[in-house]
């Protein structure tokens, strides 16, 4: 019977995306496609498809690493770039927007994705050096935001010297779905299939720890080295989707809120629906940015913010409202 309950619930969520990824191929900010001669196929296929698929699998990176952040630090209010990646990723950017001009041959070929992606890792890399390791979540936790604070200073110096590049430093940190392309969207593929099956196959490590650290270490789990796997996981799917979206805010806090009634929680089931919630939830902020105000696109981390805040303040409410009844 529960297995009939989780495939219902797996078969509806599938529905809606595919349904979300057909909206997407066929609404653009100049309206419906219908028709398909040869630019509408054009449009259809190079554009629109890749953009849609693009949004979703950075939305389903996004809320898988926020289900292994909140399940790891066993913290609700978690998110994929609490461990320094947003900032890294900005500072990623910054340096390569900064330091172009200079005619380096390497800078042209990592490019802003890559830089993005390196500066994410250098981010989560920096607060585990910090935090002397990764055996201690609080003192992780602690050293993300400080590394977040010392690396939003630099950034905040390359705008200083470079005034011109804080046009496209602000676009990248408001989230950008429209320059998704095919190698983009076999990138993110990949990296959320490597990730998923991996983060399945351990997540009895966050069954136990759901448990508490002392009662999870009593079950003969090697709880540091998983630790430090998962880690490496939140640290990738977060890179992969900054380094082709930008910072899109509160998908990857909100998707496992809003799927884990549906999960039962357990936590393999819970991190199914967050990949899946969280391309649900990045591909319809995309549609409407890029619907409401046609042909005007407006950033999809604002539309993140907003549908995602609202989300919040209402579970913040109705969880304030439960403890005083």
């Amino acid at each position: 019977m529960q297995k009939n309950h989780f495939l219902r619930k797996l078969s509806s969520l599938l529905i809606l995306s595919a349904v979300l990824v057909l909206l997407g191929t066929l609404l653009g900010s100049l309206g419906a496609s219908w028709n398909m001669p040869g630019s509408d196929q054009t449009i259809l296929f190079d554009i629109r498809l890749p953009r849609s698929l693009g949004a979703y699998l950075a939305g389903a990176l996004l809320g898988l690493a926020g289900g292994i952040a909140q399940s790891l630090f066993r913290n609700p209010l978690a998110d994929p770039y609490l461990l320094g990646s947003a900032s890294g990723a900005l500072l990623g950017v910054g340096s390569i927007l900064c330091f172009a001009y200079l005619g380096n041959s390497w800078l042209e070929i990592i490019g802003l994705n890559g830089g993005a992606f390196l500066g994410a890792l250098l981010g989560v890399l920096a607060s585990l050096l910090l935090a002397g390791g990764y055996r201690s979540s609080l003192r992780l936790l602690l050293s993300g935001v400080v590394i977040s604070v010392i690396l939003g200073a630099a950034n905040s110096l390359f705008t200083f010297i470079r005034p011109d590049l804080f046009q496209s430093i602000q676009s990248f940190m408001l989230g950008n779905t429209s320059l998704l392309n095919w190698s983009g969207v076999g990138l993110m593929a990949i990296a959320l299939s490597l990730c998923l099956v991996i983060t399945l196959i351990i997540s009895p490590v966050l069954d136990a720890l759901s448990l508490g650290e002392s009662t999870a270490r009593t079950l003969g789990l090697p709880l540091d080295q998983l630790r430090l796997i998962l880690i490496g996981i939140l640290a990738l799917a977060t890179g992969c989707a900054v380094a082709q979206t930008g910072l899109v805010a509160f998908v990857g806090l909100a998707a496992p809120h809003l799927v884990r009634k549906l999960s039962g929680g357990r936590q393999r089931v819970q991190l199914i629906f967050s990949c899946l919630g969280g391309g649900i939830l990045l591909l319809s902020s995309d549609l409407i940015a890029r619907t409401v105000f046609a042909p005007i696109e407006i950033p999809v981390g604002v539309v993140t913010a907003v549908l995602g805040g609202l989300y919040l303040l209402v579970l913040l409410r109705q969880t304030s409202f439960r403890a005083r009844s």
